[in-house]
């Protein structure tokens, strides 16, 4: 690989793991482990409801993304993992650089599908993903 593109400013946003029952699921994050529900928003267009937790704000720091969709009652262990993700300052200058870098951007930079936040994908070496946000 190429060098890699000026990262400064650059976070580690969120993790997101996919959960068959979002209640038990906040449940367990917050009762057990002391975290606080952040924000919550359904998708009914895409039948699925994302839930962020977290010990503290999202603007400093790193939260676990719950993804539910509402027709998945569970996951087999390893299947539920989705995506590590970072927030940029810039994600279309982020995304060329990391391409002449030699990244595979799987998803190239836009709006995502059923809201109007700006993403793309990046796959790492063993095909993990990475979600770079417009911060």
């Amino acid at each position: 690989m190429n060098a890699s593109p000026d990262t400064a400013g650059w976070r580690f946003l969120h993790t997101m793991i996919r959960v068959g029952n979002l209640d038990r699921s906040i449940a367990f994050y917050t009762n057990l482990l002391g975290m606080r529900l952040l924000r919550r928003q359904d998708y009914p267009e895409g039948r699925f409801t994302l839930a962020f937790v977290g010990y503290g704000v999202e603007s400093e720091q790193t939260v676990v993304e719950l993804t539910y969709n509402w027709d998945t009652p569970s996951y087999e262990l390893g299947g539920g993992f989705g995506h590590l993700a970072l927030g940029v300052p810039d994600i279309y200058a982020a995304c060329e650089a990391l391409s002449q870098a030699g990244a595979k951007i799987v998803r190239p930079p836009g709006p995502m599908k059923h809201g109007n936040t700006v993403i793309a994908f990046v796959e790492d070496p063993d095909g993990y993903r990475v979600e770079l946000i417009q911060a």
